[in-house]
């Protein structure tokens, strides 16, 4: 018969595997690839600051010091585009959002998605099935809190979107969770044609 002590010792080893695991830093580089990991989304965090933007002023078309960023976006905003931060599902402004328009990256105005390939993935965050045009997003490797993950970035300043996983609908098979915190819409007026493309 098993003694008592045996069970408790394996709890305590998993336990120490599990925090280890955990604790490892995340080392990303910067690649454009097809989703991989975790088939799932963002982990509800709401500061990851192991996940801060190494990107130093001038390697994006538009670049701005910490301070400029925190001082245009405001605090919250600041730490989930600039320092890859995670909104908490269900809370973001854009998750249930059904108007018709252009969601443009929050920090440079970027058209990134549009309202058409938007779908309702029942994950909290918003969601599409492709970006307006593959060269306004980077994807690159994520391997942080344990997870292999591909993150995606607006090309044009290096903000932090949110991630893409291979569980979308058709026609890419693709799902982008975006954090709401990183768009702002610009609805379609009426008898106006959607702006799909940016200088």
């Amino acid at each position: 018969m098993m003694s008592l002590a045996r069970p408790k010792q394996w709890v305590w080893i998993l336990a120490v595997i599990f925090f280890w695991r955990c604790g490892s830093s995340g080392q990303k580089s910067c690649v454009r690839c097809d989703a991989t990991g975790e088939n799932s989304c963002e982990a509800g965090v709401s500061n990851e600051t192991d996940k801060m933007m190494t990107h130093k002023k001038g390697s994006f078309p538009v670049s701005k010091t910490d301070e400029e960023w925190l001082e245009l976006l405001g605090k919250d905003v600041y730490e989930i585009t600039r320092r890859g931060g995670t909104e908490r599902a269900f809370s973001g402004k854009y998750w249930d959002c059904k108007k018709e328009g252009v969601y443009l990256c929050a920090c440079c105005d970027q058209a990134l998605f549009h309202s058409e390939a938007k779908y309702a993935s029942g994950t909290g965050w918003p969601s599409y099935y492709e970006p307006i045009a593959q060269n306004r997003v980077i994807e690159r490797k994520d391997t942080s809190h344990g997870m292999v993950r591909t993150e995606v970035l607006c090309a044009r300043c290096g903000a932090h979107l949110g991630h893409v996983f291979p569980d979308g609908p058709e026609p890419t098979g693709r799902r982008f969770c975006i954090n709401s915190a990183s768009l702002e819409l610009r609805e379609r007026r009426d008898k106006e044609k959607t702006e799909t493309t940016r200088p």
